[in-house]
């Protein structure tokens, strides 16, 4: 059969269509990357501190994908699990993230922020705090904890969420330990240019983790056509601000449009020497 160029062209462009609406609709949405940073030089044979960032989880039910998450999360057998807010966006997904929360090891310690959707959408500050404490997740606004990993004292601090809530950095850390580490979890990475700047008075801040741009979710080939409002100069990835490590996590779900394009969901790795 005789196929012109013009029909050649055509089928080219209907098979790079598709191929690109699969991986927007179903690849990238629904199989997470583990992204695996090392943020000290590694000695051979030498334990190390893991924590593991989940963000940006906007459950809607408990699915395939989260279930194998979890299962990944469970069998990397972190130190320290940190979720970085919106991980509900409607009140009626209460009773999946009650869900998921059940199939997470429950002797891995766990630390949560909130985000701004849980602010917009009207989630009960009570009712998730009960959900969390249920599963021994501790919720904390403008608070920190301090947690000893591998037989080092670790600090984490969480900010209340930048465009919902009321973000005070100084309250969080007031009366802060002496400690090896201390990681900000703070959503909005817009924010952490404060955070970053305010340490260098009030003590090192190791690392911060924020979530909030699904890196872009949309990504096309460099192009980003939007970035929600709190995301300032931040999409994706590791970066330095003020000698401050600050990470951008892609995050797990979408807002508005179910699709993902360039920026396929992920769990962060985090690990510390001891």
């Amino acid at each position: 059969m005789h196929v012109t160029r013009r029909k050649f062209i055509i089928s080219g462009l209907f098979a790079s269509i598709s191929v690109a609406l699969l991986d927007a609709c179903w690849l990238e949405k629904f199989f997470i990357e583990t992204n695996n940073i090392y943020l000290h030089p590694t000695t051979p044979g030498k334990e190390q501190i893991k924590i593991v960032q989940i963000s940006d989880l906007h459950i809607q039910s408990v699915n395939y994908q989260l279930t194998q998450m979890v299962k990944k999360v469970n069998l990397l057998q972190p130190d320290l699990i940190v979720i970085t807010g919106d991980a509900l966006d409607k009140v009626k997904n209460h009773g999946a993230l009650d869900e998921l929360l059940q199939l997470m090891d429950k002797s891995i310690p766990k630390v949560a922020i909130l985000g701004n959707w849980e602010y917009w959408a009207g989630i009960s500050y009570q009712q998730l705090t009960a959900i969390y404490k249920k599963h021994q997740v501790h919720l904390l606004v403008n608070q920190h904890m301090t947690f000893k990993l591998q037989n080092k004292t670790v600090v984490v601090t969480g900010i209340d969420d930048y465009l919902g809530g009321k973000p005070n950095f100084e309250k969080a850390i007031n009366g802060i330990p002496l400690h090896d580490y201390h990681i900000v979890l703070n959503h909005c990475p817009i924010y952490s240019n404060y955070i970053a700047k305010k340490q260098r008075q009030t003590g090192k801040v190791d690392l911060i983790l924020s979530g909030h741009t699904h890196g872009g979710q949309v990504n096309l080939f460099g192009y980003v056509p939007y970035k929600p409002w709190g995301s300032g100069q931040y999409l994706k990835g590791m970066y330095e601000q003020d000698h401050t490590k600050i990470y951008v996590s892609k995050g797990i779900g979408t807002t508005f449009l179910p699709i993902r394009f360039g920026a396929r969901a992920e769990i962060a790795v985090f690990h510390l020497s001891t």
